[in-house]
């Protein structure tokens, strides 16, 4: 399996995330993401309801199988449902066609796994998430993770992991299980460094992957303005003071905050690729850009000198 390297595309904001995007915004945001060189997809049923997987399956088709890598996840199983309405309570501008099923059994995994590669077109993922699984741990580390274990085995994926918003079970994953990468989202940013504390040093000393999703904390760091969003929810005034704070330095230093956003999450040494969100070609140039800029030390120790980063983690 290919490792994640670089940057990776978030699919989750191509499956109408909070608004809608058309077929063709998403496909054009796709194509652009190939032309810039990203090579790493991650998606899931619960984005969308299965169309962030229909969408992405359609658009990779158009390429050879073996120059990307292609992550979803398990957990949340799809059932048909009739009672009609929207998605917008989960976060996504869809009809609600299915409902979602927490499902960390063996058989749940499998069968979870086999619809997503319908809905994508594919024989084969390369890594498979545990998705969420905060209220649900017993069953994942019982039943989930070992029908992961089996899949990897029979060589039905390449890699496995979990993939979460938070850093704590995660770092169980990394030192009590043989997991191959983890995705952590939102946990280690500009404004939140907590899976610094034992994620990143066990992945490290373990040898396995980090993915680091929520670069810009869901908006915040993106964008730092009155009404922006950190962590799905409108920010809290002592952030996004701080955000604006650091958007001035950045600024003064030649550079965005987004650029800065993205290289402080990829420098770490456990961090194999950062995961970026975008719902058309602008977007993803922008990311791509971001991502390729230098970002000067000067800014990193002015940030240090001011307190607005206390940590002496590589930047």
């Amino acid at each position: 399996m290919s490792t994640p390297r670089g940057l990776g595309f978030g699919a989750a904001v191509i499956a109408n995330l909070y608004t809608e995007v058309t077929d063709e915004q998403a496909h054009e945001a796709l194509s652009a993401a190939w032309q810039r060189g990203i090579r790493y997809y991650d998606t899931a049923p619960h984005y969308g309801l299965g169309l962030s997987e229909r969408r992405l399956g359609a658009a990779l088709r158009e390429h050879p199988r073996e120059e990307y890598t292609l992550s979803t996840k398990v957990g949340r199983r799809l059932e048909p449902q009739t009672d009609g309405g929207d998605d917008l309570a989960n976060g996504f501008a869809v009809p609600a066609t299915h409902r979602r099923v927490w499902d960390f059994t063996a058989d749940g995994i499998r069968r979870t796994l086999d619809a997503s590669l319908e809905r994508l077109g594919l024989d084969r993922v390369d890594i498979v998430y545990l998705h969420d699984p905060d209220d649900h741990a017993e069953q994942a580390f019982r039943e989930g993770y070992p029908a992961l274990e089996k899949l990897r085995s029979e060589g039905v994926v390449g890699a496995i992991g979990a993939g979460m918003n938070q850093a704590e079970m995660l770092t169980r994953f990394v030192r009590d299980t043989d997991v191959d990468v983890v995705l952590c989202a939102g946990r280690y940013t500009l404004l939140d460094q907590s899976a610094l504390t034992e994620l990143l040093p066990a992945a490290v000393e373990r040898g396995v992957s980090v993915v680091i999703g929520g670069a810009f904390n869901s908006g915040l760091l993106a964008d730092p303005k009155p009404g922006a969003t950190y962590n799905y929810a409108e920010a809290p005034g002592e952030l996004l003071d701080k955000a604006l704070r650091m958007k001035e330095i950045a600024l003064r230093h030649g550079i965005t905050l987004r650029a800065a956003a993205l290289a402080f999450c990829a420098a770490h040494p456990a961090v194999t690729s950062v995961l970026v969100g975008a719902r058309s070609a602008d977007e993803v140039h922008d990311c791509a850009d971001q991502f390729a800029t230098p970002v000067p030390a000067a800014f990193w120790q002015e940030l240090r000198d001011t307190g607005l980063l206390v940590t002496e983690e590589p930047t």
